[in-house]
């Protein structure tokens, strides 16, 4: 589901997953846009926060890598038009089955996360 090339968009959906993975924050943060949020639904119950308040929740729980989990985290999608573009992930961690989406905007000619969305979905 690819329709313009998509340059640097797998980077930044492995640099997340890698940096989610290893709880690195400090890559995680860099990233995100500053004005960037994230919305879902955990257990049933809306969730938002803004994406520093969920990096700083990142940096203070242990990783699923700490944890000894195995990485089955996976890129299921990647779309682009222009400097816009969304980025479908599968995370399962910390006893969780994530589905997200990422939407990215090419910004001074960098690829940033300006939104993220998620929902847990039993397996």
């Amino acid at each position: 589901m690819h329709s313009e090339p998509h340059d640097g968009l797998g980077a930044i959906a492995d640099a997340y997953l890698n940096a989610v993975y290893q709880g690195d924050a400090a890559t995680l943060a860099t990233l995100f846009d500053p004005n960037a949020q994230v919305y879902g639904e955990l257990d049933g119950q809306p969730y938002f926060k803004s994406a520093a308040a969920y990096v700083e929740g990142v940096a203070a729980r242990r990783s699923p890598l700490q944890l000894g989990e195995r990485y089955d985290m996976k890129v299921l999608a990647i779309d682009s038009l222009g400097s816009i573009g969304s980025i479908k992930l599968h995370s399962p961690m910390l006893g969780f089955n994530y589905h997200l989406y990422l939407t990215v905007r090419r910004i001074d000619g960098r690829w940033l996360i300006v939104n993220k969305t998620f929902r847990h979905r039993a397996a």
